[in-house]
Parts: structure tokens; C-alpha cells; sequence
């Protein structure tokens, strides 16, 4: 496998995260798992058998309702909820146990819940305008299947419905103008890797190699910047028919690229994935100016954290990246280094958003809706919580969905640098 030109790969050899306590990052990640249910968990109109996040608080349940709808928020709080369900199942040496107590649902039965909310909440469908939204949407049911199965709880009718409503939509969006790649939206005006990478890495799982293959093709031909070994954001077509390049680089497009890449294997494939690990830490990594170590404690060690994309949408960009990173980290066909990359990423980036998150405050609006003491996280890793959400201050959905799934797999890395290996398993689990 060849590495990528000097200038792309990173200066510094990232420090595995099996230095770190799996067990440390597990309860991390629990503690961000109930914080962020508690806070914005609800249910949809009250109605039993229903689950759905706001998407700020401090706020009241139908002052939500008037809010955006922001449905891809919510299918990455679905991806979160599975995260947790499959650490429940006890894996790791550990027993099974559920997340927010014995007394409390489990994870996979809040994300079970979650699907009914948004189906109602959208009308009583799962498609919607965008394709990129119903690509993580599926992504994420795809994974909730695979728990209900290994809790021998399976659903098998509505995941089969589900799987049918979506492929039929990323079909029709899949198309050959501009020579391949998706659709962005219903308007049929933007190709992009937002929409093209999800519904490749989408085929790649159910069945459709060749068809995700045509997909990360097109991506390659049209969309990498072999520059800097990443992904561009799309070409547009104006009215006109005149062609545009938008030429942005986004953490979360490097994400499911990476992911659909390690799903079908193969040299070249593998390769292109070590090129973008190595890239990633080149062009998308900040300094830790706060001086947070790989473990989340304060001190003189520092270490690289990727950059995020402020609140908002954005606010949910690192977090995607990082869970793809950890398949990187634990996908044994890759070289040694490119994994240690991988996961120094991940648990750096986790570290920093643990090290800098804040409690709620017993006289804050917040405690109305989540324990006294609950984190709070940062939208940035280099800034404490206490500055970017100060006492009074609304905080978003998107952002503490990003610490939750940037925790999560830090504790899959962790988890997978301890599972014993089985002959011929090449550590990559399809997460």
C-alpha cells in the first residue's frame, strides 16, 4: 500500500488509544449518552410509544414544534442511540447493562421509539426533500436492525418497509447526468459528496456493490482534490445548464467516504482510505491550545483535535467524522500507522470535548429538563463549555450530539484495541 505524497502525511505519530482505559471512555460516553437524552429527549405530542429530540433548550415541548424540523439531527440521534445499544449488549468482557439504569429504557428501545417519532413528525413518512437526510436515515435503521437482532428483538417488517421507501428514493436520485454520483435534493440542481458518499456507503451494505463502487468512482473523478488527498463538496447546475465546482471542504463529506471505501475493500480502495486518514490529519486538525491530553485530563502534553464547524448544522460535522475514523482505527486490512492516526484522532478530539464540557447548574433553566450536574459540551474542543455555552444560554442538539458520538468512538477504538482477534477478522465491524 503506498502512502500519500510528504506533505499530507502528518508530522506527529498519533498515540494509540489502547494507552487509554476502555472502561474510562465507556462510562464517558454514558454520561454524555444520558445527558443528551435527558436534556432533549421527549415525546412527540405526548403520544406513548413515541421518542424525539428537541433541537435546543432551554424550551417547551410544543414551542419545539415551531422550531425547524432538522430530520437528519435526528437520524444521527438515532446513529448515537444504536452506538449505546451496542455497548449495552455487553461486549468487551463487559456485562450487559442498560446505559441510563435498570429502571430506565434501554437505548435501543429509545431508538426504536425514535423511529416511530419520526415518522410521525414527518408526516407519516421517512422521505423528505433531501437525499443526503434520508441516506443517514437509512444508514442509521440499518444499524438499529442489526441491534435488534443481537438483543433478539427484531422487526423485521418496518426495517424491510423502510429499506424499500429510501432505496427507491436514492435510485431515482442516482442518475447519469453530470456522468454519475446523487442528487442533493428533490430540485435536482446539486451533485455532492454530502448525498453521494451516504448513499454509496447505503449500497455498499445492502447488497449493491457494484453500484456503490459507481458512486465513489464518480466522487473520484469529479470531487477529490489530489492536492490535499480530500473531498470537495459538489458541482451545481445553474439554470443555464452551465456547470459549477463548489470547491468546500467539509469534515463530515471525508466521513462516509472513508466509510464506504473500508466497506468494499480491495487495494484501491484501501489505499484511497489511508490517503484520506493521512489527509484528514494534515488539512483538518487544530492544535489543542488548551493543552488537553488523549485522556481527557488537563495538562502540559497536548494533542491535535480536528476542527469543527461551529453550531447549527456544522455542529454535527465532527462528530460523523470521527465515527468513521474509528472504523478506520479498527479495520485491521489498514497499515499500523494509518490506524494509530485514525485513532489519535478520535480519542484526541474526545478528550478535548470531555476535558472542556461544564455541569448544569441547579438554578439554570437547563436543570428543568436534565439533571443538576449533567454535561454540558463545547461546540469546539479548544474552548470550555463554560465559554461557548455560558449559564442562560441556549444550547443546540447538534453540538452535544457531536461530543456523544466523537465519546462513543473513542470507546469503540478503545473496546476494539482490547477484543481479542479471530483468525482472518479484519477488524472492521460495519459500525
Amino acid at each position: 500500500m503506498t502512502q500519500p505524497d510528504a506533505d499530507a502525511t502528518p508530522d506527529t505519530a498519533y498515540e494509540p488509544s489502547a494507552k487509554q482505559p476502555a472502561i474510562a471512555w465507556a462510562e464517558r460516553a454514558d454520561q454524555a449518552a444520558r445527558s443528551v437524552t435527558h436534556l432533549f429527549g421527549q415525546r412527540l405530542f405526548f403520544l406513548p410509544g413515541t421518542h424525539i429530540a428537541a433541537t435546543a433548550r432551554p424550551s417547551g415541548r410544543f414551542g419545539n414544534l415551531r422550531r425547524p424540523w432538522h430530520y437528519w439531527w435526528q437520524a444521527h440521534y438515532l446513529d448515537c442511540l444504536v452506538d449505546t445499544g451496542f455497548r449495552e449488549l455487553g461486549r468487551a468482557g463487559q456485562p450487559p447493562e442498560k446505559f441510563d439504569g435498570a429502571a430506565r429504557p434501554s437505548a435501543g428501545q429509545l431508538a426504536s421509539r425514535l423511529v416511530t417519532g419520526i415518522r410521525l413528525r414527518n408526516f407519516l413518512t421517512y422521505v423528505n426533500h433531501y437525499y443526503d437526510d434520508m441516506a443517514w436515515l437509512a444508514l442509521s435503521t440499518l444499524r438499529l436492525e442489526r441491534l435488534a437482532e443481537e438483543s433478539r428483538r427484531p422487526s423485521p417488517r418496518r426495517h424491510a418497509k423502510i429499506r424499500k421507501s429510501l432505496t427507491l428514493q436514492f435510485d431515482s436520485a442516482s442518475t447519469d447526468d453530470l456522468g454519475g454520483g446523487t442528487f442533493w435534493s428533490t430540485k435536482r440542481d446539486f451533485k455532492n459528496t454530502p448525498a453521494t458518499a451516504p448513499v454509496a456507503l447505503y449500497y455498499a451494505r445492502t447488497g449493491s456493490p457494484a453500484k456503490a463502487q459507481a458512486l465513489l468512482d464518480w466522487l473520484d473523478a469529479r470531487l477529490f482534490d489530489r492536492t490535499r488527498g480530500l473531498y470537495l463538496d459538489g458541482i451545481r447546475i445553474r439554470s443555464t445548464g452551465e456547470t459549477v465546482l463548489e470547491d468546500a471542504v467539509y469534515t463530515y463529506n471525508q466521513g462516509p467516504v472513508l466509510g464506504a471505501l473500508l466497506e468494499l475493500g480491495g487495494t484501491s480502495n484501501l489505499e484511497r482510505a489511508a490517503t484520506v486518514v493521512y489527509a484528514v490529519a494534515a488539512h483538518l486538525t487544530l492544535p489543542d491550545t488548551a493543552g488537553t491530553s488523549t485522556s481527557g485530563a488537563s495538562g502540559s502534553a497536548t494533542s491535535t483535535v480536528l476542527r469543527c464547524d461551529g453550531t447549527g448544522d456544522g455542529g454535527l460535522f465532527t462528530g460523523i467524522l470521527t465515527r468513521y475514523l474509528a472504523q478506520a482505527a479498527t479495520d485491521r486490512r489498514l497499515p499500523q500507522h494509518v490506524r494509530t492516526t485514525a485513532a489519535g484522532l478520535v480519542t484526541g478530539t474526545a478528550g478535548a470535548l470531555w476535558a472542556g464540557r461544564r455541569p448544569v447548574g441547579a438554578d439554570e433553566p437547563l436543570a428543568r429538563h436534565a439533571q443538576a450536574g449533567s454535561p454540558i459540551f463545547s461546540s469546539d474542543p479548544r474552548r470550555p463549555a463554560g465559554e461557548t455555552y455560558p449559564p442562560g444560554a441556549a444550547v443546540e442538539l447538534s453540538t452535544q450530539l457531536q461530543a456523544w458520538m466523537a465519546l462513543e468512538s473513542a470507546a469503540r477504538v478503545a473496546a476494539a484495541a482490547r477484543a481479542p482477534r479471530s483468525e482472518g477478522d479484519p477488524g472492521a465491524d460495519g459500525n
